[in-house]
């Protein structure tokens, strides 16, 4: 400070100009370990003497060093490591007498220490060791702005002065020059761990890593109308996933060569098995078919043959966001019903499929975090073992204590370590990152044996739900590395919740304020769990009418398991999506049965019957329906022996319509609305109502006499149409000889025809016809 004094307080020179604005950009820009640091004045004054930050000039920009192998990861006496790695120049100024130079630091005495140096920037030989020169130094070429060199370093073991058995700090720096800068100083350095247990240890810490297999969900509610129920899934991307080289055939991979145990999704695991039968994926507004069975058939194969053996643990279908349930979900009435049958369900798919029994006695909120809602939840859906995580459930002990706890109510709290559980949840793509991530797993697990010598521990390791390949690459390497058990060998999840309990861990589960904020915002909303049950409802509703339900409601069921997902963590919108297709192909569905639109009927008389339609377009039949037809206007219209409402029982094979028939009398004339309502059994409604008018004319006595009398004079007319015919076929037989009647005697003269009864004679056109002249027949 008094430096600076002197320099604010007279006339600065240029040089002097420069390096206070070299120290303002210093404070405006923190950098991390790994990139070009900018100096302030003193620290540019004081980079020749030991124990001092050194950092680099503010033209050089930024130099990144970047260890992309360290070999081996835990070396043993007569080893050599061998550290490849990358420098990159991405300031302006060409760095010149550049030089890679290793540093061993001190041996880190805890887990914090190892924390310390992770966060540490800047350079400082006191903490980071002297360079070994000599022989372990590489000069590198000149470079210039935007340019990367590549380097290697070779060291024995036995040179790097590894006295106790412990975890060392590694750093690798890069030193030069640049034309703004002529003095030699570190201008980048990247620190990474090196445990040191040549030998393996009387107290290894029984380590249980959880291997999870789940996916977003893919299936959607939609199956084919024909008997084989067809799935249709939302898009093809689980097929990238299960194909080799996709992260869920390398979590299968890795997986059967390491000691873990297996978490999973049963909902997984019946998506897969429905894409190795005919399946249709959704393109726009249509369906194709989809073509990768054979992908699905050889990842169900591959783990089937990798789990046998192993432990299994089966979460509860879906994998349903406990938080979330416990936050929110519990504002909405029939939301936590969902998990005791998710929990049952879970446990046959796994047994079914992987012909394994799992355990289902696990919950595994997100991330570990818990409180006593989540716990109280979890409980619920039949799980006594909680997985949660030591960032959730602190310590205040020196030393990690073993994993499992209790925490009241025969509930066991099994504790991952977080430092752990969180190593790799960072981009592994660049190896550089990836090896620094495994240095430090290592350097983790070798420091909390060290913690309590001859004192075996039980820990736990619970990644992220869904690592990437990358990620569960990494986790497998270093998992390889304590495959030689110097340190730690490996256990299960069981064995690790039926260890002893450290009578010093905490068993007290944080309030609801210690919830982590970031995780709350990431929650399901509650318009998810109100989406939940109305199509529950829709579905409670719908299938007490069917034949064969279990064509509706595993589907159904199954989709409305997967709306309460963890995977829809931070994603509402996609959430909101999912469960809106749920309920409109449900709504599709109860359409199919439905009351086919009638139009006005006119009622002629007292009585009459009035047929109402009720459709069927299911391919199965439909039975327990009641139709109820109401008269809003009794007193003109009853129906079915006096009564305003009237129900008749419903029952339709598939593809089929019934006609309803009810009967209904007047009283009197004029219009009247009509209602009809389908109904379950048990008396709740089932479809949109239909109305229509029935208008009534009613037939008075007078018009009665009227069309009597009609009727009357019809039957007359008939009878007397057929008398006249009989009369003329009787006439036509007299005048024909050959008919062998008898001849009339002849008529005398003068004698009257007429009189003598017999028909007079043709007089003309008119009397051609035998009922009588003028009158006319229909014939």
């Amino acid at each position: 400070m008094a430096e600076a004094a002197d320099i604010q307080g007279t006339d600065p020179s240029p040089a002097l100009r420069w390096l206070r604005r070299a120290a303002a950009a210093v404070a405006a820009v923190p950098l991390m370990a790994g990139l070009v640091q900018v100096p302030t004045a003193s620290a540019a004054s004081a980079a020749r003497t030991p124990d001092t930050a050194v950092q680099a000039p503010a033209r050089a920009g930024g130099l990144d060093v970047s260890l992309d192998t360290l070999t081996p990861s835990a070396p043993v006496k007569g080893d050599s490591l061998t550290i490849g790695g990358t420098v990159t120049n991405r300031g302006r100024e060409t760095v010149g007498q550049a030089r890679i130079d290793l540093h061993v630091g001190p041996r880190l005495s805890s887990r914090g220490a190892i924390e310390d140096a992770a966060r540490r920037t800047g350079f400082s030989e006191s903490k980071d060791g002297k360079a070994l020169g000599g022989a372990f130094t590489v000069t590198l070429p000149a470079l210039p702005s935007g340019t990367s060199r590549e380097f290697t370093l070779a060291v024995p073991v036995e040179k790097l002065g590894l006295d106790e058995d412990g975890v060392y700090q590694l750093g690798v720096t890069l030193s030069g020059r640049t034309p703004s800068n002529p003095y030699d100083e570190v201008l980048g350095i990247e620190r990474t761990f090196l445990p040191w247990q040549p030998a393996a240890t009387a107290s290894k810490t029984q380590l249980t890593v959880l291997w999870p297999l789940i996916s977003p969900a893919h299936l959607s509610a939609e199956t084919g109308s024909d008997d084989q129920q067809t799935p249709v899934f939302e898009s093809d991307a689980l097929a990238a996933e299960l194909a080799p080289g996709g992260r869920l055939e390398r979590m299968v991979t890795l997986g059967a060569e390491l000691p873990v145990t297996w978490v999973i999704d049963p909902d997984l695991l019946a998506t897969v098995e429905a894409m190795t039968r005919e399946y249709q994926v959704r393109s726009a507004d249509t369906t194709v078919a989809g073509r990768n069975q054979a992908v699905a058939k050889q990842w169900l194969n591959a783990l089937d043959k990798a789990v046998q053996g192993d432990k299994v643990v089966a979460l509860p279908y879906g994998d349903p966001d406990l938080a979330s349930l416990a936050h929110r979900g519990e504002r909405i009435s029939g939301s936590l019903s969902h998990l005791r049958p998710a929990t049952e369900l879970a446990e046959s798919t796994v047994e079914t499929i992987l012909h394994v029994k799992p355990s289902v006695e696990y919950a595994w909120p997100a991330d570990g975090a818990v409180d006593p809602s989540i716990v109280d939840v979890a409980t619920s859906a039949g799980a006594d073992k909680i997985i949660t995580r030591s960032d959730s459930m602190r310590e205040d002990l020196s030393y990690t204590p073993n994993a499992a706890r209790p925490i009241g109510g025969g509930t066991t709290a099994v504790v991952s370590d977080a430092a752990l559980s969180t190593a790799f949840q960072g981009d592994m793509v660049r190896a550089g990152d990836a090896t620094l991530a495994v240095q430090r797993f290592l350097a983790h697990t070798l420091a909390l044996t060290q913690e309590r010598p001859g004192t075996g521990r039980s820990v736990v390791v619970a990644p992220q739900r869904m690592p990437t390949g990358s990620q569960a690459e990494s986790l497998a390497d270093a998992l390889r590395v304590l495959g030689a058990q110097r340190w730690s060998q490996p256990s299960d999840l069981i064995a690790a919740t039926t260890a002893k309990p450290d009578p010093k861990a905490t068993t007290s589960v944080p309030s609801a304020r210690k919830y982590p904020r970031e995780l709350a915002r990431r929650e399901l909303p509650v318009s998810v769990f109100q989406q939940v049950r109305t199509t529950q409802d829709t579905l409670d509703n719908f299938k007490v009418i069917l034949t064969a339900a279990y064509r509706v409601v595993t589907p159904f069921g199954n989709a409305i398991k997967r709306e309460m997902s963890t995977s829809w963590r931070g994603r509402p919108v996609e959430a909101a999506a999912y469960g809106a297709s749920v309920q409109t192909h449900l709504e599709s569905l109860t359409d199919e049965v439905k009351l086919i639109d009638k139009s006005d009927l006119t009622l002629s008389g007292r009585s009459a019957t009035i047929p109402v339609t009720v459709q069927n377009k299911l391919v199965q039949g439909v039975h327990h329906l009641v139709l109820r037809l109401e008269s809003t206007k009794p007193t003109r219209l009853k129906l079915n022996g006096g009564e305003a409402v009237a129900e008749l029982p419903v029952r339709i094979e598939g593809g089929h319509s019934q006609s309803v028939k009810f009967t209904a009398s007047a009283n009197a004339n004029g219009p009247v609305p009509v209602r009809a309502q389908l109904y379950t059994e048990d008396g709740r409604r089932f479809g949109p109502p239909m109305e229509f008018t029935v208008k009534v004319s009613e037939i008075t006595s007078t018009v009665m006499l009227v069309i009597a009398g009609g009727v009357l004079l019809l039957v007359l007319a008939g009878v007397r149409m057929y008398t006249q015919r009989k009369r003329a076929a009787a006439r036509g037989g007299d005048a024909d000889p050959a008919e062998g009647t008898d001849t009339a005697p002849p008529v005398a003269e003068g004698d009257d025809p007429v009189q003598a009864g017999d028909p007079a004679p043709d007089t003309g056109p008119e009397s051609a016809e035998p009922s009588g002249p003028g009158e006319k027949v229909d014939r």
